[in-house]
Parts: C-alpha cells; structure tokens; sequence
C-alpha cells in the first residue's frame, strides 16, 4: 500500500519528506538529505519500463497507472512516494484508487510564496512567465520520449496542472487524508509536526515517541537543510548550466510575496485562486 505524499511544486515535499524520513528510517544524527531515497518520487521510468515499449504516449501511460502500482504493491509493504501528480483521470484512467493507496498527506503553500520558488529552481524567466506556469492547467513536469532516452531515475511525465486545479484534486482524497500548510510548518511545527506523527503512527499502527518527534523535527528544520545541502550537495537541486547546481533550499521561510512579488502579480494570482486562498486563510 502506498502513503501519498502529494504537494503542487515548490511547495514543501521535500521538507516533509526530510522529516518523515527522519522520524521513520533514521537513527540519531544521521544526515537526512543522503537518506531521503527511503521516499523516493513517482513516477518514475522504472515503474513502467516492462510495461510499455515506448514512452511517447501519454494516454499508455495513464492505462499503466494502476498496474504499475499493483507491481509495486506485490510486495505486501507500506511505501511512502512523493508525487507532484494532480489527483486526475485521463480517459478514465484514474492516477491511483483506494485498492492501491493507504492514506496522503497533501502539502499546501500560498501561491504568492509558491511563483517566487517556481522562478528559482525551474530557471523561469521572470514573473509573468511563472504567472503563465501557476495558471497553466495543462502544465506538465518531466518529458514524453523514446525509451532508450532515459534512464531509470529519470522523473517521469507529471500531470501537474495549475495551483488551484491540484489542490482541489487531492483535497477530495477520501481515505486517510491530512492536509498540511507550509506555513504553519513554520509558525507553529511542535503543533504541525506532532499532527504529521499521530497521522503516521495511527496508519501505520507504530509507536512514535515524542523525543523522536523532536529530534525529527530539529534535524529537518531549514536550516539544518540549507547546512547539509552546503556540506554534502542534493542531487534534487535543480542545475543551472552543464556543470553547476544552484541551492535547493534557497529562500523557506524567508521567501514573503510582501518583499517579492510585483503588485500586478499578486493581484492576478488573487483574483483567480481567490476561493481556495480564502478557504485555506490565505485570503
């Protein structure tokens, strides 16, 4: 069975991830950034490469959604994959279904922090094109190709969708379903954190002790992060050029749209995820 932890990009995956993996799989002191691969991303070529010839087709892909997640739940084992995915259908073929999904955590950010960070690690040109990205609902990740193109990790076509068509798919998630804010993460993590842990040990029937949560949550802070990812590197940050990384952890918490974010583009971005910023208390 497989643990969704689902977010629009930009939006904190990766410092949940960082937590979890260190609530879960780590021992004390360990660097979480090196073992992050304990929750890995789909999907990924891997998952479908013995079930289609060619990668071209973004309709086979979608047939393949469920088989490919029936093989990975051969092995009678709970695993917790990240996925930037809308929750969607294509030609009735549903990204995933009850039979193969123990529960989501879905990570949430307000739009207006989420454009700055798309700027940074997709190398978008300048607001009105990340405005264009946010806005887009038929935005896509990662890349359709012929199989002998990539290579196992490679990350594979992702249906992303625009902010507010993501966040409205997975909110309607209806089996073991937490919704997190990236800002209260940051406000208020004793409280946020602890609420990840109860989600966890309820679902997976664990005992997680309240050291444990607090060394989890010190060892995945920001800038915990930001130090290991200076230290040792993070294969997840984005390249900028053929031979350089820019920071995966760059702005967190200091990234604030008041600072940032042209007027005309707050503006724009309000007007059209205007509900779902109200009903998150964004708005």
């Amino acid at each position: 069975m497989i643990i969704w932890l689902a977010s629009y990009p930009k939006s904190g995956n990766t410092w949940l991830r960082a937590f979890i993996t260190s609530l879960l799989y780590e021992s004390t002191g360990s660097n979480s950034l090196e073992n992050m691969s304990q929750i890995r991303a789909y999907p990924l070529m891997q998952d479908f490469y013995n079930l289609l010839d060619d990668f071209n087709d973004l309709n086979k892909i979608a047939k393949n959604w469920e088989s490919s997640q029936n093989i990975l739940n051969l092995q009678k084992k709970i695993k917790i994959f990240k996925t930037h995915h809308i929750l969607c259908k294509i030609n009735n073929y549903p990204f995933t279904n009850y039979k193969n999904s123990l529960g989501a955590i879905y990570i949430v950010r307000d739009p207006r922090n989420v454009i700055t960070s798309l700027m940074h690690h997709y190398s978008v040109e300048n607001y009105n094109e990340a405005l264009k990205f946010i806005l887009d609902k038929d935005r896509f990740s990662g890349r359709l190709g012929k199989k002998e193109k990539f290579q196992r990790e490679t990350e594979f076509p992702t249906y992303i969708s625009n902010w507010k068509n993501h966040y409205n798919s997975w909110k309607s998630f209806k089996k073991n379903f937490l919704l997190i804010r990236y800002e209260d993460l940051i406000g208020n993590p004793k409280k946020t954190f602890g609420n990840i842990s109860k989600f966890l040990s309820k679902i997976l029937n664990v005992e997680i002790k309240e050291d444990k949560i607090n060394d989890a949550i010190k060892k995945s802070s920001f800038k915990n992060l930001q130090r290991s990812e200076e230290k040792f590197g993070f294969i997840e940050a984005p390249a900028e050029g053929v031979m350089n990384k820019k920071k995966f952890f760059n702005l967190g918490p200091k990234n604030n749209w008041k600072e940032f974010l042209p007027n005309e583009i707050k503006n724009e971005i309000e007007k059209k995820f205007q509900q779902e910023m109200i009903e998150l208390g964004y708005l």
